[in-house]
Parts: structure tokens; C-alpha cells; sequence
């Protein structure tokens, strides 16, 4: 079993805090959080909270940090200094310089580092399994009702980067060209913003984060040249649609079809819902994490991605800026 220990008991962190305990390849060693309060968790879980956090470093294989972004780059350098394995909410740190000095730190002390982009684990996600993806046009909205608690960082921090990691790693193509517009409405970073991302491979997704909504939503969407593909990540759903030929051998016999006449004659048009299965995301992604290190292989996040998603969200954040600069 791997030795974990766990920086942060606030709001995520008491998820993340009920995950690890349900997973029989981490120990639980105990949590650290500067705030007294806290003990109160750990007499009710009949847990330790310590308050050397170079200790509970000292004790464990695996650092799980979740606090707030802006603490994260100290925090993360620390363990990986130590050498210990590390599991780090997303986004990756405050700066992209941060980030890129992790990277190199990590590479340099060989430990494993997973961020903590969910989505990945979503079940609407899942539901493709080794399907060939090869989108060209891919559309994204994630928006929100305003909640106060997340206001510390813009919306393409808080939410886009989301969709930035799944967009990345969908296309695997270098990006080519960003434009993208932002408001920051009820706070003092953007509380809605739009990004178009060219690829070179001739991708082109548009992104929409808004955290002052009047409803939930989680989708993502994706065009290619033989299928249609919806992704809700909110209600954890998949579908498909394809065109295929009348009396092409691949038409599935299931009768969800419609015809439609074209200049090429009647072609049909299939729509297939995926089966989806229920799991806990964050606890998928935390065990994914231990199977990663006690098998030595690359994590589904790497903190490779993770730096790559917040290079180009900082890179929408400058355009973002310059772009309010010259309004004013």
C-alpha cells in the first residue's frame, strides 16, 4: 500500500479525503490544513491532522494537494524535492512559469505528478472507449451559476481549463492560432469568456466558460467526417451520429435510423446512445493515480498535460487582457 497524505480539508478537500479512504491501495496517513478549525475533522473521522507538514512529508510516498492555486507551486516543489509522488488539483499552478519549473523538477527527481483535470474520468467521456476520434470542428460549453467561493481566479482558470485539457488531448495537434473575448461582470477577473483555438492539423474548437449562468451546463461537442459525438458531462451522457450508406454491412440493426435523401441517393442517419457507467470520478482518478505508480506507467493526466492546458489558457488570459486594454 502506498503512504498518502493529504495538504487541504476545505471544500474539495473533504472529497478527496472521502475518496482515499475508500480505496485499499493508499494509508491513509493523515491530513495537513493551517486552519485549527480542521481538527475538528480529524476527531470526528478519528483521523491525524498534523501540523508539521514537513512530517507528514517525511511519512508518506504520496502527496495529495488540495488547496488553493496559488499555493500550489510552493507546496508541490517541497514534496517533489523530498521525492514523493504527488496528486495536484487543477490548474497546475498560479503561473505558467510555476508550472514549467515543476515539469522540470519532477523530470529531475523522477516522481510521478497526476492533475487533477476530472473530466477525464466523467462517464460521458468513458463511453467512447477506443473509438477513433479525428474531430475537426469541436464546440465546448461549460457554464455555471455564480458562486462566490471560486471568484479568486478568472473563469478560464476556474472552468475553461476543463474543456482546454479534453480539447488538447482530443486533438493532439499543436495549436496554431488563439482569439478569444472575455468580461468580467460581477468580479474583478472575467466571468464569461469565449476562446477559438486553430490547430494545425486544421481543427478548430470554440469554447464557452460562463460562471454567472441561469443554468448548469457541461457539454462537449464534436464533429468529424463520419460521426457526430455529444458529450454531457453534467448528465453524464453519450451519443453518436453517423451517416452510412442504405445497404452498407456496418448499419447497425438497432432501427434507430432516418432516412435522408441526398444528391448521392438515400443515406441514413443512426443514432446511437452509448451505455454509460456510474463512478465516482474523483476516486477513480486517485486510484488511477496509485495503479501509475506501483506499475510505473505514465498517469492520465500527466503533468505534462496539465502544462500544456494552463499555457494556453494563459495564453487566452493575455489575449483576454490586451484586448480590455485597448477597449479602455
Amino acid at each position: 500500500m502506498l503512504k498518502l497524505g493529504l495538504l487541504g480539508v476545505g471544500h474539495l478537500g473533504k472529497i478527496h479525503l472521502k475518496c482515499i479512504r475508500m480505496i485499499d491501495k493508499y494509508d491513509f496517513i493523515g491530513f495537513y490544513d493551517p486552519d485549527e478549525a480542521t481538527q475538528k475533522i480529524a476527531d470526528e473521522l478519528g483521523l491525524k491532522r498534523w501540523t508539521d507538514m514537513d512530517a507528514l512529508m517525511d511519512a508518506v510516498d504520496v502527496i495529495d494537494i488540495v488547496t488553493p492555486t496559488i499555493t500550489h507551486y510552493e507546496l508541490a516543489l517541497k514534496a517533489i524535492r523530498k521525492g514523493k509522488h504527488l496528486f495536484i488539483e487543477k490548474p497546475l499552478t498560479h503561473t505558467i512559469e510555476e508550472a514549467a519549473d515543476l515539469l522540470e523538477y519532477s523530470r529531475k527527481y523522477g516522481v510521478k505528478v497526476q492533475v487533477g483535470h476530472v473530466e477525464r474520468f466523467n462517464p460521458a467521456l468513458l463511453a467512447l472507449g477506443n473509438m477513433n476520434l479525428q474531430p475537426m470542428f469541436i464546440e465546448a460549453h461549460r457554464l455555471a451559476m455564480f458562486n462566490p467561493r471560486g471568484t479568486d481566479v478568472s473563469v478560464i482558470l476556474d472552468l475553461m481549463i476543463h474543456d482546454l485539457d479534453l480539447v488538447l488531448n482530443l486533438v493532439q495537434s499543436p495549436v496554431k492560432f488563439i482569439s478569444a473575448s472575455g468580461v468580467a461582470v460581477v468580479s474583478k477577473t472575467p466571468d464569461i469568456s469565449n476562446a477559438r483555438l486553430e490547430f494545425e492539423n486544421g481543427c478548430v474548437a470554440n469554447l464557452t466558460a460562463s460562471r454567472i449562468s441561469m443554468k448548469q451546463m457541461r457539454k462537449l461537442r464534436l464533429f468529424q467526417q463520419d460521426a457526430y459525438i455529444s458529450l454531457d458531462f453534467l448528465d453524464k451522457n453519450a451519443q453518436i451520429i453517423r451517416l452510412f450508406d442504405k445497404h452498407d454491412p456496418n448499419l447497425p440493426e438497432d432501427g434507430n435510423q432516418l432516412e435522408l435523401h441526398t444528391e448521392e441517393g438515400v443515406k441514413l442517419v443512426h443514432l446511437e446512445m452509448l451505455e454509460t457507467e456510474a463512478v465516482n470520478a474523483i476516486k477513480m482518478e486517485l486510484e488511477s493515480f496509485a495503479d501509475c505508480i506501483q506499475q510505473d506507467i505514465r498517469p492520465i493526466v500527466s503533468i505534462e498535460d496539465g502544462y500544456k492546458a494552463l499555457k494556453v489558457a494563459h495564453q487566452i488570459i493575455e489575449q483576454i487582457e490586451e484586448r480590455l486594454g485597448t477597449i479602455r
